[in-house]
C-alpha cells in the first residue's frame, strides 16, 4: 500500500490550536512583523530552521494616505 494515502477511511492530521504547533522563535517573529506594519528586514539568520536575528530592519512611513 502506499503509506496511508489514497485509503478509505485515512483521515488527514488536524491541528488543534495552530498557534501552540508553532516554535516560540517563529511566533516571536510573526509578532515581531505584524507589529512592524510596514518595512524592510533586510538580513534574517536561520539557525536549525529557527528564525534567531534579524540584522537590519527599517521602518517606513507613508505620507500618503
Amino acid at each position: 500500500m502506499s503509506e496511508g494515502r489514497g485509503e478509505a477511511g485515512a483521515q488527514p492530521l488536524v491541528v488543534i490550536d495552530a498557534e501552540r504547533a508553532l516554535h516560540p522563535a517563529w511566533r516571536e517573529f510573526i509578532r515581531f512583523c505584524r507589529d512592524l506594519r510596514h518595512g524592510d528586514i533586510e538580513r534574517l539568520s536561520i539557525q536549525d530552521g529557527l528564525p534567531v536575528l534579524a540584522e537590519t530592519t527599517r521602518k517606513k512611513v507613508k505620507f500618503t494616505r
